[in-house]
């Protein structure tokens, strides 16, 4: 419709290995059309993602190559072990 806008989209990246002693890390950041690109490639790769506003507005204040302050922890291991729960679940269409 003339005079709708988009809402502007917003991501945030993170890398984390378990094996190493460090905090995961942003890899990627950005807005409107970069943030559909890492959303795009993050699809192709069969990456998950997790909408959560208020994890995403801390998180965007960070740095691509910082680490997680100790502050947010808590929730970005929150976020870690969902993704790890999604993970352990059988892909559709593959036997379990």
């Amino acid at each position: 419709m003339k005079g709708e806008t988009r809402p502007r989209t917003c991501v945030v990246a993170l890398r984390h290995d378990e094996n190493a002693a460090r905090p995961p890390d942003v890899v990627a950041k950005g807005r409107g059309e970069t943030a559909e690109r890492i959303l795009e490639l993050a699809r192709k790769h069969e990456i998950p993602v997790r909408e959560d506003r208020d994890l995403l507005e801390l998180l965007a204040a960070l740095d691509v190559g910082e680490a997680i302050p100790t502050e947010l922890f808590a929730a970005v291991a929150e976020l870690l072990a969902y993704l790890w729960r999604l993970n352990q679940e059988p892909s559709p269409g593959k036997d379990a």
